[in-house]
């Protein structure tokens, strides 16, 4: 892993949390102004942009040349299994699937956001936040054993590390979701960098193969105006949930599992975390929760297929920032 991404951020930002509610609160300051980015910034990302260029077109290269006969020598077939994880084996997608992206392009025409089903299906979602991470195998070797689809927001910036968890997911039949570029509380970003952090993500599951995201969640629940009214130019539909386990503060694997089933009730949307810090407790603790599920007779989908299956009712008011700010 490289030293320039740090995948304990939310353990991090609870410590502080626990922190600061200890100390007096500081009088509010007022909101400072965005201001426009400096050359070097400009700088950086024009040669990100390029860089991301050249390394497509050496992979394209190197799959040409593979193609060729007589290419094939010994040790060949490993360097081709290699480059072979870093994208998604291509497939029509599923009748769920197709189903699934009618469904969100529907419901945006009325809302700008969901949080649960509308109760009158018995499907259950699990959603994953942060990933991929280094514990994200473990998670998608449990779900693959029970057959459990799952939904993950993933963060741009996490693809560079972990890529191949999630190509796993994609093949497997997950939903993906951005999670932003570098998991940042949008309210406190100007449209532009909002904007930014949306579309990057965007582009590193379209560059593994995966289907274009609809779905998105914000990171710390933060989200303002600005947010929704770049969500509504990417055509993305913000996902919330009903159930939060916090397994993220590693309370335990009991209090994740009954945090878990107690909000586990027809068109619930469950919050759980694959990365963001050690998920140990995260990972002891599913096989309880998908049995626990579906000994109520509740199914588990992906949230594509429970708003398929369950839309959300229209003319819900919108909930506030989440964020606690």
């Amino acid at each position: 892993m490289g030293r320039d991404w740090n995948w304990d951020f939310e353990e991090q930002r609870a410590a502080r949390a626990r922190a600061s509610a200890s100390e007096p609160a500081a009088p509010s300051a007022p909101s400072p102004q965005p201001r426009p980015h400096p050359p070097e910034v400009i700088r950086i990302r024009r040669r990100r942009a390029v860089a991301a260029l050249v390394l497509v077109l050496v992979l394209a290269v190197i799959a040409l040349v593979a193609a060729l006969p007589g290419s094939h020598h010994p040790g060949a077939s490993a360097s081709t299994k290699s480059s072979s994880t870093r994208r998604a084996r291509t497939k029509p997608p599923s009748d769920s699937q197709v189903d699934g992206k009618q469904a969100i392009k529907s419901i945006l025409a009325y809302t700008p956001f969901v949080k649960q089903g509308s109760a009158r299906v018995r499907d259950v979602a699990l959603t994953f936040d942060d990933g991929p991470g280094p514990y994200t195998p473990q998670v998608l070797s449990v779900l693959e054993r029970f057959h459990a689809p799952a939904t993950f927001f993933v963060i741009g910036k996490m693809l560079r590390y972990f890529s191949a968890s999630t190509v796993r997911e994609i093949e497997d039949g997950d939903a993906i979701g951005d999670h932003t570029e570098s998991h940042p509380e949008l309210a406190k970003l100007s449209a532009h960098d909002q904007y930014e952090e949306l579309f990057e993500q965007i582009l590193r599951v379209e560059l593994l193969g995966g289907q274009r995201p609809d779905l998105f969640r914000p990171p710390y629940g933060s989200f303002d105006t600005t947010t929704m009214r770049e969500l509504h130019h990417l055509r993305l539909l913000m996902v919330l949930w009903s159930v939060d386990t916090d397994d993220y503060l590693q309370p335990g694997v009991e209090t994740i599992v009954q945090r878990a089933l107690a909000g586990a009730q027809p068109g619930a949307i469950l919050l759980m975390h694959d990365a963001g810090g050690v998920r140990t407790q995260t990972i002891a603790a599913l096989p309880e929760i998908i049995r626990g599920i579906r000994a109520r007779g509740l199914r588990l989908v992906t949230v594509p297929q429970l708003l398929a299956d369950d839309p959300p009712t229209p003319r819900q008011p919108l909930p506030p920032n989440l964020s606690g700010d």
